[in-house]
């Protein structure tokens, strides 16, 4: 029987507004990302959608955005964490690199993490999640390069990614036999 699993990104932060580049350092919730939470937890209520378990990244940032949500108890996960962008973390975003390829590797030479290692660490984390018996509707707050290197696992993410990955964005994933495969992307100009 299939599963679903909702995996979302936080709602804006004060890093996001400054464009800053955040990683695994951490910044609060703008007063805009704690109505995009809140915009969520209305179009999960408005399709009662319910969750049986919750997972949060140790990121304030995730925590807080889930804890707007619902008021289930939560287990926090590193696995669910953003990429480690190096030195970077903190600096302007105007240093990032946003193309899909140069990216994979890029962030190596700052002493951070390649896409590959988030990919597989966000696959391992979430499959181990949903393969636990009484887990069959599962929220899961990450981030939005993890959620980028997390579907790159299982198709090719350029049409997604031309949409956007917004804040409080919702991946919606069907897993069954070891595998997942997206349904659905909700962004806050759909809910």
């Amino acid at each position: 029987m299939a599963k679903t699993l909702y995996l979302m990104r936080h709602g804006e932060t004060l890093f996001n507004a400054l464009h800053k580049i955040q990683g695994w350092c951490d910044s609060p919730l703008t007063p805009l990302g704690i109505k995009q939470a809140q915009h969520a937890k209305k179009w999960f209520e408005d399709h009662r959608i319910t969750f049986d378990h919750a997972y949060s990244s140790t990121s304030e940032r995730c925590c807080d955005t889930l804890e707007i949500i619902t008021s289930m108890p939560y287990v926090r996960c590193k696995g669910l964490k953003e990429n480690h962008y190096g030195v970077l973390e903190g600096e302007n975003d105007y240093l990032a690199e946003n193309d899909p390829q140069k990216c994979k590797t890029y962030y190596l030479q700052f002493g951070g993490e390649s896409n590959d290692t988030v990919k597989e660490r966000m696959k391992r984390t979430l499959t181990e999640i949903m393969e636990k018996d009484d887990h069959h509707s599962v929220l899961a707050m990450s981030h939005g390069g993890a959620c980028f290197n997390f579907l790159r696992a299982y198709q090719d993410p350029t049409e997604e990614l031309k949409k956007g990955f917004g804040n409080c964005c919702i991946f919606i994933y069907e897993f069954e036999n070891h595998n997942f495969v997206l349904k659905k992307v909700i962004r806050q100009e759909d809910m």
